[in-house]
């Protein structure tokens, strides 16, 4: 149990700070699944229109500490080829 005022402040903080990673993370991996779903049923306007908005929710993720940074370029790289494989 945290005694020191400064000590609360510091739970405080941790817990909005991983409540806050939690949500991004979550948002990271619902928008990576609807390309692979997108990808699955082989509708490339769909996959192309998930894929544009998961690059940059991917990127947002790596500045703030949630995925590093070749994870994220490696999927990227990973659903782009899927998506431009899609007839």
């Amino acid at each position: 149990m945290a005694n020191s005022i400064s000590a609360r402040k510091r739970v405080r903080q941790t817990d909005k700070r991983a409540a806050q990673n939690r949500d991004r993370r979550s948002r990271i991996r619902t928008v990576v699944k609807d390309v692979e779903l997108a990808i699955a049923r082989g509708n490339r306007a769909d996959a192309e229109v998930a894929f544009k908005a998961m690059e940059p929710e991917l990127m947002r993720g790596v500045t703030k500490g949630i995925l590093k940074k070749n994870t994220a370029s490696r999927k990227v790289s990973r659903l782009s080829a899927q998506v431009n494989s899609l007839k």
